[in-house]
């Protein structure tokens, strides 16, 4: 039983004391140290009014250790997405951290995307990816980045390097953002997504490139999802030409405009 050593964790996450703990749940300090030191056994509705403080199910204050959890992990369960109160699988998703146990991004290239869509879940896949560092993302949220091919998401150009933010609850994904999704028959798919997963079980996945058709995919098709955060490329952007091309009719208008009014001004 973890209950003792979690609540402990939990609550030096909140930067609470035990005296400040103790006066919001109405219980006694000594009370609230014996069940973090383990030397007091809680009642149902002891245990009752820790789930709803920290807002986490009995079953996993009790089951799960969360001190094995990555941060990221820990935020998503602190944030309310507890299989035991929301049902459903808990997609448990393999990581690595470097040696101060921050998360890594690790990078999934051209060549391991293949490999990718069937080890995204063994550990010792995910543990052989290189992985790096953007000091600008969050410690809290857990990214990783994929190589991308083809024209399908132009301007975006083929072979550009995708960092997406890890969607643990599919509900939360937003209509008309970009999203990585790693499915079972197309492997890595980089698209804009709209969600109809509550009317249909399903995302319709449309291209930035108006060339391609949309296509939807069922929730049983999807093995994960990534949230679009940025993107690198060695290419240097096209000039705009279409841009361009308005730009100096608009100027040749302009100075049309000018001639106009000096003929009159005569």
């Amino acid at each position: 039983m973890y209950f003792s050593n979690n609540i402990k964790l939990l609550r030096k996450r909140r930067g609470r004391t035990q005296d400040e703990m103790a006066f919001t749940l109405k219980t006694k300090r000594p009370t609230l140290s014996g069940y973090e030191n383990g030397v007091a056994t809680p009642n149902l509705t002891a245990l009752m009014q820790f789930s709803e403080y920290f807002g986490i199910a009995i079953d996993t204050l009790v089951k799960v250790d969360l001190s094995t959890l990555s941060e990221s992990q820990l935020t998503q369960l602190e944030r309310g997405y507890d299989i035991f109160i929301k049902g459903g699988n808990l997609r448990v998703l393999a990581t690595t951290v470097d040696e101060n146990n921050e998360e890594n991004i690790e990078l999934v290239n051209e060549k391991a995307r293949a490999g990718y869509a069937m080890g995204y879940a063994d550990p010792e896949y995910i543990r052989i990816l290189p992985t790096f560092k953007l000091p600008f993302l969050s410690k809290q949220k857990k990214y990783r980045t994929f190589q991308i091919s083809g024209d399908s998401m132009l301007p975006i150009p083929d072979g550009s390097y995708v960092t997406g933010e890890y969607v643990q609850d599919w509900n939360f994904i937003r209509n008309h953002h970009a999203y990585i999704v790693i499915t079972h028959e197309e492997g890595v798919v980089f698209k804009v997504a709209e969600n109809n997963i509550k009317s249909h079980g399903s995302l319709r996945l449309h291209s930035l490139n108006t060339l391609y058709e949309p296509f939807d995919l069922t929730v049983n098709q999807i093995k994960e999802v990534w949230k679009f955060v940025n993107y690198i490329s060695a290419e240097v952007p096209e000039p705009n030409k279409e841009k361009d091309q308005m730009a100096e009719e608009l100027m040749q208008l302009k100075k049309q405009v000018q001639a106009i009014q000096m003929k009159l001004n005569l």
